[in-house]
């Protein structure tokens, strides 16, 4: 057999197994739309979305996944399949700190697919208050980067909100400098959001230490700036330079190789346990000597484990101080939930922000 007959034959396999995989698609999407019905009969009105049920359909997926299709292909492919498949049953709506061409926006399209319906945000406040309103099911926010530790207005606005955790991702932030000028030498004003300019701090002392750095509410916002001002550059994600047609002059300019940035999904309600979750707490003591070991005792006597602890001004008086913590394991797992008893016998204050599944690495 020829060459060319060779390809011919192996081309037309490719076309029959894509019909067979478009007809299974569909098979899919008329399975979901039927759970829909048999809960919608059974009198369930609520928000059809359940984080749980994914993360196990993709660990099932991921673990029977024979190749050559890498993990993390795979794991995309069958969530924008949900996205879409939920998408007929109930878009979503997710508010994101915006403009469009956000990391934060990234993050969204990572979790929810793009079946959603997004939702641009100004700022991490108006994220919250999206969702808190009922505008928006769900919402998605920064809280930390691996280089520049975390998003204080995050942290401090669970302070008065009931939203819940209900996920959490992390996404590589790779930065661009892009510009409508083409000559670095012109560029005399840099625009992104602080954290953007912070992680990307040496590489401007080094390539444009004469240049002026304005910081802005996003990445993307600043892309817009960027692309409207003479003599001005942008730090932003690629897709914020494509939005707003800039020129990217360099690319990964962020002053660490693995610069990654975890974002918290916002809901009303925590999914059930998966077997692999975290929850989130925040707790203060009172202002005695040792009462912050005190306090922790209870997660070191069940063996339990912290996998962050960050402070914040309780804003309730001064130097008065209240603690984030993330603990591994689910609220209602019965030896995480005594080991939160007995803490909230010592605190003046335990709020419990959110069980979730944990992050895939």
């Amino acid at each position: 057999m020829s060459e060319t007959a060779k390809l011919k034959s192996v081309r037309a396999r490719i076309d029959s197994i894509d019909n067979e995989i478009l007809r299974l698609i569909n098979e899919r999407a008329f399975a979901a739309q039927e759970v829909a019905r048999i809960k919608r009969e059974s009198g369930e009105d609520g928000d059809l979305y359940r984080p749980a049920r994914e993360v196990a359909i993709l660990n099932r997926i991921c673990t029977a996944n024979p190749g050559p299709l890498p993990r993390d292909d795979v794991i995309r492919l069958f969530r924008e399949l949900m996205s879409a498949c939920l998408a007929l049953q109930q878009p979503l709506r997710v508010a994101f700190l915006g403009p469009q061409g956000t990391f934060t926006q990234e993050a969204a399209l990572k979790h929810f697919g793009h079946g959603m319906h997004s939702l641009a945000q100004e700022s991490i406040d108006a994220v919250f208050r999206e969702v808190e309103s009922g505008n928006a099911d769900y919402g998605v926010v920064p809280v930390e980067n691996s280089t520049e530790g975390v998003v204080t207005h995050t942290l401090d606005r669970f302070m008065s909100s009931p939203l819940q955790i209900v996920g959490e991702l992390e996404l590589p932030i790779r930065h661009c400098l892009a510009s409508k000028e083409t000559d670095q030498a012109a560029i005399r004003q840099v625009f992104s959001h602080p954290q953007g300019l912070a992680q990307c701090r040496l590489w401007l002392d080094h390539n444009l230490p004469g240049a002026q750095r304005l910081p802005l509410n996003s990445t993307a916002e600043a892309a817009r700036l960027a692309a409207e001002t003479r003599h001005a550059a942008a730090v932003a994600g690629v897709a914020a330079a494509q939005h707003y047609a800039l020129t990217v002059l360099y690319s990964n300019i962020q002053d660490g190789a693995a610069n990654t940035t975890r974002f918290l999904v916002l809901g009303n309600h925590s999914p059930p346990s998966t077997g692999e979750d975290k929850t989130s707490v925040v707790v203060s003591r009172v202002d005695k000597p040792g009462g912050l070991a005190t306090l922790l005792a209870p997660l070191a006597r069940y063996g339990l484990n912290m996998s962050r602890i960050e402070s914040r001004p309780s804003r309730q008086g001064m130097w008065e101080y209240v603690f984030f913590i993330d603990i591994l394991g689910h609220a209602e797992d019965p030896i995480l939930r005594r080991a939160l008893d007995e803490m909230q016998q010592l605190a003046s204050l335990l709020k419990i922000l959110g069980s979730y599944p944990r992050a895939a690495h």
